[in-house]
This record gives C-alpha cells, sequence and structure tokens, in this order.
C-alpha cells in the first residue's frame, strides 16, 4: 500500500490517510458565519476522501478578517453553523481541523474577484488595521495602528477563546495560523515588526507571540488531539525571516506540545520573487522535520500522487495539504488510491454505480 494512503496518528488521534485539504479562503460569510457554501465546499473534499479537511482561515476578531466576508469564530453564535459542517465532514470518516488566524495589517480588503486591490475604506464598511509597527504591506494598504502590549494580551486571548469554540465545534485538530504575512507572520518578520519591546528587535523577542499564541492554546486543546503550526518558512528577501529562523522557532514550537509545523513560504513582503515551481516549499518541509525533530506537513504545487508518495517516502514531509489541486479535482484521493494501489477505490456507496464500469445500469439510473 501507498505511505500515502496509509493512516497516520498524532496523539491520539489518527487520520485516514495523509491528504489534507490545506485551508483556502472563500470570502463567503457574513458576520464571521459559515454556511452551505462551506458545508458544500470542505464536505465535498471530505466525500472525495481526503483524511484531513481544513476551513479556510478562520478570523479570532472581527477586525483580523481579512475581508469582511471571512470566516470567524469571535463569538458563540458562529459555532453551531460549524457543528453542522464537522458532523457531516466525521460522517464521511474524515477528520475536520480549523485554522485560527488574525489578518494584521493585510485586514479590511476586498474580495480577489471584484478586481480591486488594497485596504476597503473605514466610509465604505472597512476599517484601520492593528500590525507589530504602524507600517502599511504596500502603499495600497492602510498603515495599520501598532498594538501595545495590552492590546497583545488581548489578541492571545481571542486565540484561546476560538480554539475553546472550535472544540465545542467539534474540530479535532486546531493550527495556529503565522504564515502568509499575516498578524503572527508580521511580528516575526523584521520586514513588517520595528518594535523596540518585548516584542520586537531579537529572534527571541519576534518570536514571543508566536509561541504565545501556540502554548496558550495547547492548554486549553485536549491532550488527546494535535495543534498544528503554519509557519512561513522564508519571506524570499533579503534579511527577512529565513529558514535558519524557522527550524529554530520549530524546536521551540515543540518544546510547547506543537505536533506539527505546517510549512509554507511568502506574504510579507510585497516585493518579492517567489521561485515557484513543482514542489517548491517542500526542501523547507525537510529542512524542519530533520532539524528540529518535528513532524512537518507540506504544500505548494503538489499535484500528482506519485510526487506526493515520493515526498512521502523520502521523508520530506509527514502529510501532503493539497489546495488548488483539489479545487480542480475534489475527489483526488480517491484517484490516487486508484493509481498508486493498482485497484479500484471506494468511492462512496451513492457513486459506485457511475465509478465501477462493469456495474450493469438499471431502469433508475436513466430517470431524469
Amino acid at each position: 500500500m501507498s505511505v500515502l494512503l496509509e493512516p497516520y496518528t498524532l496523539r491520539q488521534l489518527t487520520l485516514p490517510n495523509r491528504i489534507a485539504v490545506s485551508p483556502m479562503c472563500q470570502y463567503s460569510s457574513v458576520d464571521g458565519l459559515a454556511n452551505d457554501w462551506h458545508l458544500v465546499h470542505l464536505g465535498s473534499r471530505a466525500v472525495g476522501g481526503a483524511g484531513l479537511v481544513f476551513t479556510e482561515a478562520t478570523a479570532v476578531t472581527a477586525d483580523g478578517r481579512i475581508t469582511p466576508e471571512d470566516l470567524g469564530l469571535w463569538n458563540d453564535e458562529q459555532i453551531e453553523p460549524l457543528q453542522r459542517i464537522t458532523r457531516f465532514i466525521t460522517a464521511q470518516g474524515a477528520v475536520p481541523a480549523i485554522q485560527l488566524a488574525h489578518a494584521g495589517r493585510k485586514a479590511s480588503t476586498y474580495r480577489p474577484w471584484l478586481g480591486k486591490s488594497g485596504s476597503i475604506p473605514v466610509n465604505e464598511g472597512g476599517w484601520v488595521p492593528v500590525g507589530p509597527s504602524k507600517i502599511a504591506f504596500d502603499p495600497r494598504h492602510t498603515a495599520p495602528t501598532a498594538l501595545d502590549e495590552g492590546q497583545i494580551q488581548e489578541i492571545i486571548l481571542a486565540f484561546v477563546e476560538a480554539a475553546r469554540r472550535a472544540l465545542k465545534a467539534n474540530f479535532k485538530v486546531v493550527e495556529v495560523h503565522a504564515a502568509h504575512g499575516y498578524l503572527l507572520h508580521q511580528f516575526l518578520s523584521p520586514i513588517s515588526n520595528q518594535r523596540q519591546d518585548s516584542y520586537g528587535g531579537s529572534f527571541e523577542n519576534r518570536i514571543r507571540l508566536t509561541l504565545q499564541v501556540t502554548e496558550a492554546i495547547r492548554t486549553v486543546w485536549p491532550e488527546e488531539l494535535p495543534v498544528f503550526v503554519r509557519v512561513s518558512a522564508t519571506d524570499w528577501v533579503e534579511d527577512g525571516w529565513n529558514p535558519d529562523e524557522t527550524v529554530e522557532l520549530a524546536k521551540r514550537l515543540k518544546a510547547l506540545g506543537a505536533d506539527l509545523v505546517d510549512v509554507s513560504s511568502g506574504g510579507t513582503a510585497a516585493n518579492a520573487e517567489i521561485p515557484t515551481g513543482p514542489g517548491y516549499q517542500t526542501r523547507f518541509a525537510e529542512r524542519v522535520r530533520k532539524e528540529a525533530g518535528i513532524a512537518t506537513g507540506t504544500v505548494g504545487m503538489i499535484t500528482e500522487p506519485a510526487q506526493a508518495e515520493h515526498i512521502l517516502r523520502t521523508c520530506q514531509a509527514d502529510i501532503i495539504l493539497l489546495a488548488r489541486e483539489l479545487l480542480r479535482d475534489p475527489y483526488w484521493p480517491l484517484h490516487a488510491d486508484d493509481d498508486l494501489n493498482g485497484r479500484q477505490a471506494t468511492w462512496p456507496a451513492q457513486y459506485q454505480r457511475a465509478t465501477h464500469r462493469d456495474q450493469p445500469i438499471h431502469e433508475s439510473d436513466l430517470r431524469d
């Protein structure tokens, strides 16, 4: 059997395979509430055979949303719509997971398909974002208000309260979003963090908030369930956050009880030139895995089952996170089972008449 399709255990949670749906923003909520779109979007990937299904980046505060249409978990009303989704995912044999996030200086922006970029003005329904320092992401974004230490503590509490709500919504994995130029990554990177207090300057100070959020979530998340942290391994610019720092951060995260580092890259520097290509971020996951001694996930232009299998067999990562490929084909995991194991995958019973070519056609199949 292929490694990709084997079960994988972290703490006392066993995933049915090593394929995960990467968090992908849908920009389709009202007041942070999950709705039918989220149910169908996430549920179809569970039906398609993914072992771990992540929500999109889910804001821990209203002003921490990337767009006004982001999913949120900053109040109790947002729990029940998510429970509906976790019930369905679980019923398909997959594991529901949630990524908790705060957009920081990249908050209050337009949905991407509107053809606009940058910050939404306050008089159009936007808000003034916050960040580690008063440095805008680019000229089209509003410069954030620099957080004081009291406000930082409030954000840590917001992450904790969102984790408590996620548990009530029956998620089994929680991931701290410290990547892609959002708030925690903004504190990590000297590009966006020019503070002179205990949260800025030195490496120890810049990693402080990510460590505090992870540690605080670990104290309220059940011991038997895993905590992930997504990081950007590099800013892809000189004097930015770099792979050496990522490895050292991963060591600290492991010591605090994090179970897996989900390794991506980029997002803080608007002028970064990123050399994309098949599996272009996997080498970072491999280095973190080997040097920090912690499980890793890898993501980024992984499209073929054989490619994913090779990554796992050569110990470059422990799980494969797919994004765009699962948008193109929600049933990629089932096709991978066919390709790698040389057999007919077990499709949902409702679909088996279509997937088994030798299945006899019944009259009911021909009805409108």
